[in-house]
């Protein structure tokens, strides 16, 4: 394993040089023009990059109310590449009142730029209506995250007919003696003792990596004007830090080189999508003498992973199908009909149970795969809090294509990401994988329907046929398996190392 562990990594070297550098961007705006002479505008800020000629959206801030001069709390991330230039295009809309949609906001103009300017100095441009203001900020690298929880008392009444409407705002104070929104809390409606939410921000964002740097916490408790007038005059206000913790983030190799052992899960797509096993043309059809696209997939990302398993004994789940006895669909059976022991000994195993599996079960559907999602991560829970916490869960979904419970997957998904749990999707046939690259999160930060984003990205989508034909360039003596698995090797280790 040693031979392959420092190969992989030498290689992977190579491979991830390119992308120098993780970026935040923050954005603000000043001066906003009022289109309505009733109302201040609702500005929300949609960042867009260039590729192959064409804009595509990455992220969008929040939605701030009647601001004129609106600093956005959302922060982009974006990937920085020294040797390309990459363009930015900031748009500003106004946003229509109960609705945080595009569709019926007015464009107010934009700002376009290279990633390279931003990072070089922070940039200003004067649109028709308004200053455009971004900085940007280089990540430490640390992956840490912190975990927080306010609350205040006896606030000023500062509204005439009803309490107050209190928010926080926490600021970083920069080098330079700037300062940079770092987070908003939601706004408590008419209460002077509020009670906020409790979040997450991670250490890149609020201090840069640095436990040392000073913060700032945006409440007056201390009015001016009353603190000059009344001579017994205190505050006008506490907040209260309730709750802190900071949360250490491991990466796939710190658990590897911590000692830890893997826990290898397979899960296989027996929709009726995939065709019927007796015909040739199924990508499950079973031919007397050459594997088909499902065992391909297994045996080439098997092998790759069963180097890290010491027992070498994997679950294997199936899902989509009506399996005996009764015959009803199932998203989560063993392959093996062993509910109590689904683990099949080594890769073989599991070709071995799929095989016998296949003239069992009937094809079906839906294609869902967020039950066996959490299936493992329940067992990545259970492992997070012992007291050792010495097992890292991957969990390989072998399917062909559109699955039909996006909402559930991606608030599995996010859920998972707080977990030692990463989960790779291989791509098998030519069917549409578009909802696959959504959950990748290469296009942007995948999020969960009610918007919580994830905390890591765990998630890697292959596809498989990028990987199984061999050019015909390569050198006598080289296999197709061997291209095939190093290939995917690399692309699932730099998964799992981010």
């Amino acid at each position: 394993m040693s031979n392959i562990y420092e190969s992989a990594e030498a290689t992977l070297g190579f491979i991830s040089s390119p992308c120098l550098t993780k970026v935040e961007l923050r954005v603000a705006c000043r001066g906003i023009s009022d289109r309505d002479a009733l109302s201040k505008p609702d500005p929300c800020v949609v960042l867009k990059m260039q590729s192959h000629g064409q804009w595509f959206e990455v992220d969008r801030t929040e939605v701030i109310r009647s601001s004129s001069s609106p600093v956005f709390s959302k922060i982009f991330l974006v990937d920085y590449y020294f040797e390309e230039v990459q363009r930015l295009r900031f748009e500003l809309h106004d946003i229509s009142s109960g609705n945080n949609g595009l569709r019926d906001a007015d464009f107010l103009g934009a700002m376009e730029c290279t990633l390279g300017q931003v990072s070089v100095t922070d940039t200003h441009q004067k649109l028709a209506n308004c200053m455009f203001l971004v900085t940007a900020e280089e990540l430490s690298g640390n992956d840490d995250y912190v975990e927080l929880s306010f609350s205040a008392r006896k606030l000023d009444d500062k509204d005439f007919f009803s309490k107050s409407d209190p928010f926080l705002e926490i600021f970083r104070v920069n080098d330079d003696g700037t300062e940079s929104l770092v987070h908003r809390t939601e706004t408590v409606m008419n209460n002077l003792s509020p009670v906020w939410k409790s979040f997450k921000v991670s250490l890149n964002t609020l201090c840069s990596g640095d436990h040392d740097r000073e913060l700032k916490i945006q409440w007056e408790c201390i009015n001016p004007k009353y603190q000059m007038k009344k001579k017994n005059y205190r505050n006008s206000g506490t907040v209260i830090l309730n709750h802190c913790k900071i949360i250490k983030m491991y990466s796939f190799l710190d658990y590897i080189m911590g000692g830890c052992q893997i826990q290898f899960t397979v899960a296989i797509d027996f929709t009726a999508s995939n065709g019927d096993p007796r015909n040739s043309c199924s990508l499950h059809y079973i031919h007397p003498y050459q594997p088909n696209e499902y065992l391909k997939a297994l045996v080439a990302v098997g092998e790759i992973c069963q180097d890290y398993d010491s027992d070498k004994m994997f679950p294997a789940f199936g899902f989509g199908a009506l399996i005996p006895p009764d015959f009803k669909v199932s998203h989560d059976f063993a392959v093996n009909f062993d509910e109590d022991n689904p683990e099949c000994a080594g890769i073989q195993g599991v070709v071995e149970a799929y095989q016998n599996c296949l003239p069992k079960i009937q094809l079906y559907g839906p294609t869902n795969i967020a039950p066996i999602i959490q299936k493992v991560a329940s067992s990545a829970s259970e492992e997070m809090h012992t007291k050792e916490a010495m097992e890292y869960f991957i969990l390989l979904i072998l399917t062909d294509g559109v699955i039909t419970d996006m909402a559930d997957t991606r608030e599995a998904i996010v859920h998972a990401s707080h977990l030692p749990m990463s989960v790779i999707i291989v791509g098998v046939g030519n069917a549409d994988f578009t909802d696959m690259q959504i959950l990748d999160g290469d296009d942007g930060i995948l999020r969960s329907p009610k918007g919580e984003p994830v905390l890591r990205d765990i998630v890697q989508f292959v596809p498989f046929k990028d990987f199984k034909h061999v050019s015909a360039g390569w050198p006598k003596g080289q296999t197709l398996t061997s291209f095939s698995t190093f290939d995917l090797f690399i692309s699932v280790f730099v998964s799992l190392n981010e």
